[in-house]
């Protein structure tokens, strides 16, 4: 588990730490080297890289031909970057990537919460969330691509309960709790059209 005090040294300000547990449980690496590229639908096999080093110039060999995601956050590494050589080192650093992956994971979040119309509904949290996870790791939300789209800053995030790690809380409205089956990061990260899918549709339309 990602070091707490890290989380709240270096994550955004507009995420509570308890939210930042829970994305990079979901969606991220233990891992501040950690490079995932996926060639379509289909996860290419690399060495794991053993330094800064060698993950930045395993992510600019394949910049421009497969999708590339790194570090703790899994961040997407070509957003931005015009040539390989702007690449910076922030994307192999522990603190620098959950500075650079949560601020754009809240903007993310941001969005997904506007569509649902900034809801407050306890039940409905864990729904938008598992939306926002979608979102990271497919890049889209309802056709939207999130990773460019327009800022809401001004959407309020709902804000978890403290999580009691005896299991008594459970489904106190945390999100991402067990109520609803989580998508499998390789499904969901691979077939962007599951990234629409709702609650009452997933037993008909995501087994097809």
């Amino acid at each position: 588990m990602v070091d707490a005090a890290l989380i709240q040294e270096c994550s955004d300000p507009g995420l509570k730490p308890a939210i930042v547990e829970q994305f990079i449980e979901r969606a991220g690496s233990q891992d501040p080297l950690a490079v995932t590229i996926r060639s379509g639908n289909r996860v290419v096999l690399v060495p794991r890289p053993k330094t800064a080093e060698e993950a930045l110039a395993l992510i600019r060999e394949n910049l421009g031909r497969n999708t590339v995601r790194v570090g703790i956050t899994q961040y997407p590494a070509g957003l931005g970057v015009v040539e390989a050589g702007q690449m910076k080192a922030d994307l192999v650093d522990a603190c620098g990537n959950i500075r650079m992956g949560t601020a754009l994971f809240a903007r993310v979040y941001r969005i997904v919460t506007e569509w649902y119309g900034n809801p407050t509904e306890r039940q409905v949290l864990p729904q938008v969330f598992d939306d926002a996870i979608i979102a990271w790791q497919t890049g889209y939300f309802e056709g939207t691509a999130v990773f460019r789209a327009e800022d809401p800053a001004d959407v309020k995030l709902a804000q978890p309960r403290p999580v009691r790690r005896d299991g008594a809380d459970t489904q106190a409205g945390l999100p991402g709790d067990e109520t609803k089956p989580e998508v499998p990061t390789e499904t969901s990260a691979s077939d962007p059209n599951k990234a629409g899918i709702r609650i009452d549709l997933s037993g008909i339309a995501a087994k097809r």
